[in-house]
């Protein structure tokens, strides 16, 4: 049979109304398009984020509508009753797992498991609490099922040691407890690394031409190339000399190039001499390898003589060039074998090692422990499966309602997933607080809400993060970048908040009605002051002005003033006189036409005057406040919203709280601080009042 759905209205969208474990079951049939949102981050919310990384199969960082599906769909097919997903509790009876298909069996067998390693045998029912130390509980197991083989848990010394040489060459993995082992990828590495070089170490030994000087050939070749290149310059700068005796002097360097030298500090590693030839250049000159070799290269040579030249040539003092030649010949087998030999890190085992850890077998014995450890793979998933389902049986319901619907937040029973704290600054407390990563990048998408947001970066010690607050009640007239406010989060814990940008929309009906004649106010409490500050600055000119000119010579004859000039100012009293006259028109035209009417018509004109005046700030603001909406808002944090979830007047009035005093509170109107004002005006205006009614009805105006 078809689900029967209820519904409900909220936001302005219809929201499914999810009651029962039936309900969550039947979630599969309804239509995703009913669905307030298709896609949540799994950061940056006020929910286990260790349950969205459960819920969340393919690790993106995003959990989407299939996932939640199947989050229901297995743990409603692990409870012999699925209402008991809308507990919202942390603990489950054995007796209420479904041991009617393998999987139950399996988590009920894995549950007593965890029960008894807990040391509580009998135990009937489980908890989130008793799982706390399931990781630990997993990773004190000889064999925890992850496939990673570490040393220390190796009884024997040569494995164990073998192990450890596997590691230092091929690297690691971490296993469960944190410690570095090794997995059935990197053995086989290491292995066809260890077989290759030792292949190609014993092609070595086969060949007399290759290891010509056994197991000194290597340390001879090291000293062979560390000169190579410096001795074939030496000998082909002699075979130059040979062709032609004057390139000997230059060959050998110049006098000058000696000169540069003379001013510097000189050693045995400075790059100007070792770059000079190693011996001084004479037409078919054998190469000195003891005395009248340059400094720079003498420790090279030593070497290069000892290791080298003694075992090969005897122990000579001069070596020639055709020597040099038999030399090279010998190295030509030694240097293409080492072109082939495998790349790879185990050379630095020797060998020796090498040869021992594959002839004793380890391989296979390595081999073993990781299938050991894999055979319990399905017991620690089943282990982990429990964790899984306490932590589904108390998060999913309330993921469903603030995911397939946001029953939570219109419903004002409980925050939203997404509703991180309260913001208290300017006589508010407002609770449609988000959190935000980039500020700058949220702002460009979430102005499209219509809302008035105030961005606020909060800090709390060492901690910092920022937050996107919408105000939806009172006004902005005080809400400026830089002020500061109190944030406490769903914790309790409290922040400092400063203001850093604002997104000014309409706020309220009231800010919108008396908005332009706040605009006017302010526009004339600008121009007077600063017709003030011009008429202050004036006079302090002219003071500044009287002083510098005070120490002139009193005898100096003044100036004359020039005579008033009528003619000149005739067009400014002309200006004034036309200013005058219009302003006075329009006040004549406007008491004229209060004058003709009636009574009780003189207040509905003056209210019609207020309308005409704020009556479009209050349409526009109308229009804007009923369209406010939540999605754009939570889009730019990385949630895809599905419906139009509008944050209306009442609604929004809801989500932010002016100051009040409490119910029964006793208050005084006596403010010992309060401005003294001027009463006179008052009367005058009363008396005025009183003779234009007077002078009204003597000429008949109310007969």
């Amino acid at each position: 049979m078809t689900h029967t759905w209820n519904f409900f209205r909220a936001g302005g969208f219809d929201q499914v109304q999810i009651g029962s474990g039936a309900d969550l079951l039947a979630l599969r049939e309804l239509d995703q398009k009913l669905w307030a949102a298709l896609s949540c981050p799994t950061r940056g919310i006020e929910f286990d984020a260790r349950t969205l990384d459960m819920i969340d199969s393919d690790c993106d960082g995003h959990v989407r509508p299939n996932e939640v599906l199947e989050a229901i769909v297995w743990a409603g097919g692990m409870l012999k009753n699925p209402d008991l997903l809308i507990e919202g509790t942390d603990r489950l009876a054995l007796s209420e797992i479904d041991e009617g298909n393998e999987a139950g069996r399996q988590l009920l067998a894995s549950t007593r498991h965890v029960m008894k390693s807990l040391g509580k045998p009998d135990a009937q029912e489980i908890s989130l609490e008793d799982m706390d130390d399931v990781e630990k509980l997993v990773a004190s197991q000889e064999f925890n099922g992850d496939g990673v083989i570490c040393a220390g848990q190796i009884a024997d010394l040569g494995l164990r040691a073998a192990v450890e040489d596997i590691v230092a060459c091929t690297g690691s993995s971490a296993d469960v407890s944190g410690q570095a082992g090794i997995t059935q990828e990197i053995v086989d590495r290491f292995f066809a690394e260890a077989v290759a070089y030792e292949a190609w170490y014993a092609q070595g030994e086969g060949d007399a031409a290759v290891l010509f000087l056994g197991e000194n050939t290597l340390a001879a070749a090291l000293a062979y190339d560390a000169v190579r290149i410096k001795v074939a310059d030496y000998f082909m700068r002699c075979r130059l000399a040979s062709y032609d005796m004057r390139a000997a002097a230059p060959l050998s360097r110049a006098v000058e190039d000696y000169q540069q030298l003379a001013a510097k500090s000189l050693s045995a590693q400075s790059t100007e001499v070792a770059d000079f030839p190693l011996a001084t250049v004479e037409a078919n000159k054998p190469l000195p390898l003891v005395a009248g070799v340059n400094p720079a290269w003498q420790a090279r040579l030593e070497a290069f003589r000892v290791q080298v030249v003694q075992p090969l040539l005897g122990d000579a003092e001069l070596l020639s060039d055709s020597e040099w030649e038999v030399l090279c010949a010998r190295f030509a087998a030694f240097e293409a074998w080492q072109a082939g030999k495998s790349q790879g890190n185990v050379e630095r085992l020797g060998i020796d090692r090498i040869r021992e850890i594959i002839s004793a077998g380890r391989r296979q014995q390595i081999d073993a422990l990781i299938v050991q450890d894999k055979a319990v793979e399905a017991e620690v998933k089943a282990i982990r499966s429990v964790e899984k389902l306490l932590h589904y049986k108390r998060d999913l319901f309330k993921l469903v309602n603030n995911f397939v619907s946001f029953r939570n937040f219109y419903t004002g029973r409980d925050k939203a997933i997404f509703q991180v704290g309260t913001l208290y600054m300017d006589g508010r407390s407002c609770e449609l607080c988000v959190k935000v990563e980039d500020v700058n990048k949220h702002a460009v998408f979430a102005n499209m809400s219509g809302a008035c947001l105030v961005y606020c970066d909060c800090v709390r010690g060492t901690e910092k993060m920022s937050i996107v607050v919408a105000f939806t009640a009172g006004d902005s007239d005080f809400l400026t970048a830089g002020r500061n406010g109190i944030f406490y989060d769903r914790k309790g814990r409290d922040w400092n908040a400063q203001i850093v940008r604002i997104i000014d929309n309409p706020i309220s009906i009231r800010q919108a009605f008396w908005s332009p004649y706040k605009k006017l106010a302010k526009a004339i409490s600008e121009q007077l002051q600063k017709f003030a500050a011009s008429k202050a600055g004036a006079m302090d000119d002219k003071m500044v002005k009287a002083v510098a000119e005070g120490g002139k010579n009193v005898s100096d004859p003044a100036a004359p003033k020039p005579p008033f000039d009528v003619g000149k100012f005739a067009g400014i009293f002309a200006a004034i006189g036309l200013a005058i006259g219009a302003i006075g028109g329009i006040l004549a035209s406007v008491v004229s036409g209060v004058l003709g009417l009636k009574f009780w018509q003189i207040p509905l004109a003056l209210i019609g005057l207020m309308l005409m005046i704020s009556g479009p700030s209050v349409a526009m603001a109308w229009f804007k406040l009923k369209r406010r909406n939540l999605g754009p808002i939570l889009d730019a944090c990385g949630w895809a919203i599905n419906a139009r979830a509008y944050i209306n007047i009442p609604f929004g009035s809801s989500l932010t709280a002016l100051a009040d005093l409490p119910k029964g509170a006793n208050r005084s109107l006596v403010d010992p601080y309060a401005e003294q004002h001027v009463v006179w005006p008052y009367y005058l205006v009363i008396a005025m009042g009183i003779v234009s009614l007077i002078g009204l009805w003597y000429v008949g105006f109310f007969g």
